[in-house]
């Protein structure tokens, strides 16, 4: 932790490293921790305050950092960041009893702005999708995954949660678990299907045990893991030249957009995206009322009388 300023609050320190060593962080967020904490050490030494005496911080300290904050324009997303690094700091403390009570209790986010994430066109997914690569097992797995996120409008935790089970290429159909362990079966493409298989064939060279049943593997021969394939996803962007950064999020809403600009019914695309409620998929979709009216008179035998 030589990037630490050696000045900083000794209970800053050990929750620094108890975030590198056993939560295994990485080098860019211990700093922001570290950053948003020593922000909040120096509010506090205006009122001859501490990090080092948690026990003298209490709520209305919190309140009047959050007011400096607001009045210095800080966005709201930035403010919701560093709220959060002082609720996991305290939680920390509140464990180990160096605390009775979280200042932070009941103290909430600010409401976010609602952004519209991006939505790739057409072209842009077969720019991502036939990128040329080596047919090497890594590039073979990073392009089948993409193409399964796309093609079935997976969440990217149901995608690396697939075990070899849940893989019916023969059939082109995969059983996904999704939020609130609710199970559904989502189709393949013809494509994705393909791509899954010669991945499949290649999954081997990344030497699981015999007890792995993870589908997508990294290269440890483990389960593949989120911050994994939100690298891949870049790679492949940039693979792809496309001149922004790509989610998985982005992946599957555009999934979703592709279908209702196709025509599909927004009860099938709620269905495939596992939305239990109809107007969450309005929203992901961002529909405006226009396009839903649209729909209706074009699929609604009472709305041509």
């Amino acid at each position: 932790m030589s990037w630490i300023e050696e000045n900083l609050p000794h209970n800053l320190q050990v929750f620094i490293a108890y975030l590198e060593v056993e939560k295994g962080y990485s080098l860019a967020t211990l700093r922001a921790y570290a950053t948003d904490l020593k922000e909040f050490e120096l509010f506090l030494n205006k009122v001859k305050k501490s990090l080092d005496s948690p026990e003298k911080i209490v709520k209305p300290d919190v309140l009047s950092f959050i007011q400096e904050l607001y009045a210095k324009n800080l966005s709201k997303s930035s403010l919701a960041r560093k709220l959060s690094s002082l609720r996991s700091f305290f939680r920390f403390l509140l464990k180990r009893k160096k605390i009775e009570t979280n200042p932070l209790l009941g103290i909430k986010n600010p409401k976010q702005e609602k952004k519209i994430p991006r939505v790739l066109n057409v072209d842009q997914v077969i720019n991502l999708l036939e990128v040329e690569l080596e047919p090497s097992p890594k590039n073979l797995r990073d392009i089948a995954l993409a193409e399964l996120i796309y093609g079935s409008g997976l969440r990217i935790s149901e995608a690396l949660g697939l075990n070899l089970e849940d893989v019916d290429l023969g059939q082109r159909v995969v059983i996904v678990l999704g939020k609130g362990q609710k199970e559904r079966m989502v189709p393949l493409s013809k494509k994705a299907a393909q791509r899954l298989l010669n991945y499949l064939r290649q999954r081997e060279a990344f030497n699981p045990s015999l007890r792995e049943q993870a589908f997508f593997l990294g290269i440890r021969g483990k389960r593949l893991n989120r911050r994994q394939a939100n690298r891949i996803l870049l790679r492949l962007a940039k693979e792809a030249r496309l001149n922004f950064n790509l989610s998985p999020h982005t992946l599957r809403h555009t999934f979703a957009t592709h279908l209702l600009q196709a025509g599909a019914d927004l009860r099938t695309v709620q269905e495939l995206l596992g939305h239990s409620r109809i107007s969450t998929t309005q929203r992901y979709t961002h529909l405006n009322l226009e396009t839903i009216m649209q729909i209706y008179d074009q699929a609604h035998p009472r709305a041509k009388e």
